[in-house]
């Protein structure tokens, strides 16, 4: 049994909870979290980013998906804590769980600031009526850490408008022009990726992800930026007071939101508001549910922003080529694991222009591992690469130009028929989503079939999404556009493809304890043409790396299949081959030569 469970327990015993639940957020429903916020994983051991604690009196369980079954499973070996499968047939869900086995009189707690609004009243709504008692504001976790680390306060720096492509008070006027259209008096943010978006800045207190921790307030005549004083420069401070924008304290946004006037309309989107804020909101103001403004303002990139991109993606297409050619020259020469990989891929991106980091953790799955979805390789799960088989190789990175995210599953030797036969079903899919024209209007749900259906007809499938929005340096993972064919339960994520979204298309298959393969490139959605029938809509790739030929059950493809790919090749070797060696270079060439020249 774990110390620090039987702490929080005693913690339990003195507040009299009979439940206490950690989610995996931090105060803003972020996809990574600093070390602060991690007393999920301080309290149970699970070290994955996704998963949600709940710890009773006599037992304790962890909820976590598919990505992170056998991770969780080992590392909650031995801790007293239930490994509950999320989606699988018989697992009832946290909210099922707590209405069954919570009794009249009890007590849930959690910190209301690390659960998001909706979340909170999807579990006040599974207890009603059973004479239970929600308690949100206990950090009972943060009590027993005793040596919890510092809150971050990384310095945020200005990314200028030959990046953004447009002026914090373009934005804001934007923003306050759906707030009129809404009626509201009052807009509340709290999203880490929007505040940033909106104000133009950028910074190092998440993850993998370049925000600053803060939250925002505006009006139609005020905004104001709660946030860390340590983390603003004189530039900065400088830079938003010309721009109008009032500084406060990161806390002080609890005591604003209760004093807000009465009959003042408040704005805010309860999926990315926490339970602790909207709580506060005082009994004569009027709250305003609905999509955040910004959401769809930051989903669409504009011109500049989609030129930096190419850019971005032409440095990136570099390093991964070159990161290509060296795997498959150097595997079996000189000693080479998943980690290592790794490592050489990030200095490769290093060397470029403007790089900023990785934006997230990098995904390197030699063999079996390769079936994992979300593998990430550590001490224990390190494995040497042999010159046979697919590694499978989902990365990317942060330039000042933009953000990049791709997966080539690269053969390092000889590779089987029923690899190829996979290899080839997963590039078609990948060819088909690429490749499609279709009316605006169209959804991603709309679409996802197309990447499905070689695998479909075979019988097979991938359990994820084809393809999800990707932020301009800001998350990778970034709403509302996606590609999948089931709906969505947050709101505004069934949007329609609009020109300027970026969006990645990476169709899979994983045969457990053998292989897998995903294909990964960002694609910008572009206009093609008008009629009279109305806009149609199409896709241009960003990635250029080239893919891997040899895979190819050529006979397969169709003959549209064929000419797609030759003609992304030749992209590939025009755009990248400059930037390569001769030895490199010659590599390309031969890599990305057309179909029948060989």
């Amino acid at each position: 049994m774990r110390q620090q469970l039987e702490a929080l327990r005693r913690r339990m015993l003195e507040e009299k909870i009979g439940a206490y639940l950690i989610m995996t957020d931090d105060f803003h429903g972020s996809e990574y979290v600093g070390d602060y916020f991690k007393c999920r994983e301080y309290i149970s051991g699970f070290t994955g980013s996704a998963g949600t604690l709940l710890v009773m009196k006599e037992q304790a369980g962890l909820w976590t998906d598919g990505r992170y079954f056998l991770q969780a499973e080992a590392q909650l070996a031995g801790s007293g804590i239930t490994l509950y499968r999320s989606g699988q047939p018989g697992v009832p869900s946290v909210e099922e769980f707590l209405e069954r086995e919570l009794q009249p009189g009890e007590t849930l707690g959690f910190d209301g600031r690390c659960v998001m609004a909706s979340y909170a009243r999807k579990i006040r709504a599974a207890l009603a009526g059973r004479q239970i008692t929600v308690c949100g504001d206990l950090d009972l976790a943060g009590d027993v850490w005793a040596d919890r680390p510092q809150l971050s306060r990384e310095p945020a720096w200005i990314l200028g408008e030959r990046y953004a492509g447009a002026g914090i008070r373009e934005k804001i006027a934007e923003v306050r022009r759906v707030m009129k259209q809404r009626g509201a008096d009052w807009f509340l943010l709290a999203s880490l990726e929007d505040i940033c978006w909106l104000l133009n800045v950028r910074g190092n207190d998440v993850a993998c992800t370049p925000v600053v921790l803060s939250y925002l307030m505006m009006s139609r005549d005020e905004v104001r930026w709660y946030v860390q004083e340590e983390a603003l420069t004189d530039k900065v401070r400088a830079y938003l007071n010309d721009a109008a924008v009032a500084v406060r304290d990161y806390r002080q946004i609890y005591g604003d939101v209760s004093r807000l006037p009465a009959g003042a309309r408040l704005l805010y989107d309860e999926n990315h508001v926490n339970e602790a804020l909207v709580s506060r909101i005082p009994d004569g103001a009027q709250p305003l549910d609905g999509e955040n403004p910004t959401l769809l303002l930051k989903a669409v990139k504009n011109p500049v922003e989609v030129e930096n991109e190419r850019t971005a993606h032409i440095r990136d297409g570099v390093a991964v080529t070159k990161f290509i050619y060296w795997l498959k020259h150097q595997t079996g020469r000189e000693a080479i694991t998943e980690r290592s990989a790794a490592l050489r891929l990030e200095e490769l991106r290093k060397e470029q222009k403007d790089y900023i980091g990785p934006s997230f953790y990098p995904i390197l799955a030699y063999g079996e591992h390769g079936a994992i979805v979300h593998y990430c390789a550590d001490e224990q799960s390190d494995i040497p690469l042999k010159p046979e088989g697919f590694l499978l190789a989902d990365t990317g990175g942060h330039y000042k130009e933009g953000t990049t995210d791709i997966t080539r599953t690269i053969a390092l030797g000889a590779i089987t028929e029923e690899q190829k036969e996979m290899y080839t079903m997963v590039l078609r899919g990948h060819i088909r989503l690429a490749d499609a024209v279709f009316l605006r209007g169209a959804t991603g749900m709309s679409l996802d079939v197309l990447a499905r259906m070689p695998l479909w007809e075979k019988g097979l499938d991938y359990n994820h999404g084809t393809g999800h929005g990707v932020g301009y340096l800001l998350s990778v993972h970034e709403g509302p556009n996606s590609f999948r064919y089931r709906p969505a339960s947050v709101r505004g994520s069934d949007c329609v493809m609009e020109e300027g979204m970026i969006t990645s298309d990476e169709p899979g298959i994983y045969l457990e304890g053998r292989f897998g393969v995903r294909l990964e490139n960002l694609l910008v959605c572009t206009r093609k043409r008008e009629n009279s029938y109305g806009i149609f809509l199409g896709f241009e790739p960003l990635t250029m790396v080239p893919f891997e030929q040899e895979a190819i059950i050529w006979e397969k493809l169709s003959e549209q299949e064929i000419r797609w790919l030759n003609a992304y090749h030749a992209k590939v070797y025009e755009t990248i081959s400059p930037y390569l060696d001769k030895e490199e270079r010659e590599w390309l060439r031969k890599e990305t030569e057309a179909y029948g020249g060989r």
